[in-house]
């Protein structure tokens, strides 16, 4: 809580009236031997104004950057109503709404979310949230060989975020299940149709299709879901929400549509928080609804012909099942997901269209700056979103220690993702920057790569 109104006389006072000594007499039953000898490296209690000015300076040290940093969390503008409702008690301080009539707010806003999302996915329903991006995707992987039965192999294109790629991993590791990668073309950046002819004659459970991909380049969306359909494998979207304002959504994709859609929701409205809490969605159709995880928000009527909400699905199993259940995915990022809905009911389809395109003309712009320079070009040809990987003359690690001492956040290196790529950055730019901040990025850039 915000604020703690008990001195040390309230508490003698409250202490006293139960008759006790002190706050440790109240764990008396506890053995000494079980108790914490206290907490190492604590400082004594400071007063509001000395707290204030801490994390005053402490939020100094950090620093004001101009971000041209994307690689899966995006700075974009947040109007100041989202999360000046979705701190409002009744949904900062609310619990999981296993209570119905307790929760009838919760469960709407929910609900909500569920309809805003499986709208913008094209799918038929959508989960009540995930823990992030990239164990969304893991799930889905899992979802797929319990629906495949006979494979326990998923085709993973390189051009999924790597984090994704190694959380995918770590987590079915364990289980038997092989995750088999896909080149991707070096011309293009992303994958072709003839890269999945060797697996011809091979089963998958999956094929995961990432849309835009991690260098920000669209994939050929329709033919790899057909392919995936026509090897009887599930066709696994991992989406930027932000461009399906403009993009084709999975459910529509190639003859019958992807069969999951998932991706991180952090662009809706979650400021980046030095890298969380974020969430994670997941929709997939209608067949697949009982081997989702998380828990569903279901609309029905009560006796007296009136609307309610109510958990409809959720998966509780795991605690009676354990490793036969469904997923081990038991809670939701609840306020995350507040601000997502509020985020998207505020700025409307036709706000996030111009969000989206507003962002993919910046990165445009931005492009045409940074070519003119001696040495950067753009590696990849293929058609882009609001992200691209450019090639540098030297090392891109000396770059952009040099643009941060500028107070700018040049890109992503991707040596240590892509080494084959030699001296790549994966740069972004979203509807927050202005042509001052392009032009002021390009003359740094030209400045720097002339200094080194």
């Amino acid at each position: 809580m915000p604020f703690i109104p008990h001195t040390e006389e309230d508490v003698q006072a409250m202490l006293a009236s139960i008759g006790a000594n002190s706050i440790d007499d109240l764990f008396d039953e506890i053995p000494p031997a079980l108790k914490s000898a206290g907490l190492k490296g604590v400082p004594p209690g400071l007063n509001e104004m000395e707290v204030s000015r801490l994390m005053l300076e402490r939020a100094e040290t950090d620093g004001r950057y101009l971000n041209f940093i994307g690689a899966g969390a995006y700075e974009h503008h947040i109007p100041a109503a989202v999360w000046q409702i979705t701190t409002r008690g009744e949904f900062y301080s609310s619990y999981t709404p296993y209570q119905a009539e307790a929760s009838q707010g919760t469960l709407q806003l929910l609900y909500e979310y569920q309809t805003i999302m499986a709208s913008l996915t094209g799918m038929d329903v959508s989960n009540a949230s995930m823990y992030d991006g990239a164990s969304a995707l893991a799930e889905a992987a899992l979802m797929a060989v319990r629906s495949h039965k006979s494979s326990r192999r998923i085709l993973m294109p390189a051009t999924v975020h790597p984090v994704y790629r190694s959380v995918v991993r770590a987590i079915v590791r364990n289980q038997g299940i092989e995750v088999v990668e896909l080149p991707y073309c070096p011309k293009s950046g992303r994958t072709l149709m003839e890269s999945l002819d060797e697996f011809g004659n091979e089963e998958f459970a999956a094929l995961v299709i990432p849309q835009p991909n991690f260098f920000g380049v669209l994939e050929e969306v329709d033919s790899l879901t057909d392919w995936a359909h026509g090897k009887n494998a599930l066709a696994i979207g991992v989406v930027n929400p932000m461009a399906l304002a403009l993009l084709t959504p999975p459910g529509e994709w190639g003859e019958t549509g992807a069969d999951v859609a998932v991706g991180e929701g952090q662009p809706l409205g979650i400021p980046l928080s030095s890298g969380g809490p974020y969430f994670g969605f997941m929709a997939c159709k209608q067949a697949l609804v009982r081997q989702m995880p998380g828990r569903i928000i279901g609309r029905t009527t009560d006796q007296d012909g009136k609307s309610g909400f109510v958990l409809t699905l959720q998966a509780r199993e795991q605690h009676i099942r354990r490793s036969k259940a469904t997923s081990n995915i038991c809670t939701n990022q609840g306020l995350m997901v507040t601000a997502a809905t509020i985020y998207l009911s505020l700025m409307g389809p036709e706000g996030l269209r111009r969000t989206a395109v507003q962002s993919h003309a910046n990165t445009l712009a931005l492009l045409d700056k940074l070519e003119s320079l001696k040495g950067v070009r753009r590696i990849f040809d293929g058609p882009l979103f609001h992200e691209a990987a450019i090639s540098l003359p030297m090392p891109v690690k000396d770059v952009l220690d040099k643009l941060k001492s500028r107070r700018i956040l040049g890109g992503l290196n991707l040596e240590e993702y892509y080494p084959e790529l030699g001296s790549a950055m994966l740069i972004c730019a979203t509807e927050t920057k202005t042509s001052a901040d392009l032009a002021s990025y390009a003359e740094h850039l030209g400045q720097t790569l002339d200094q080194l």
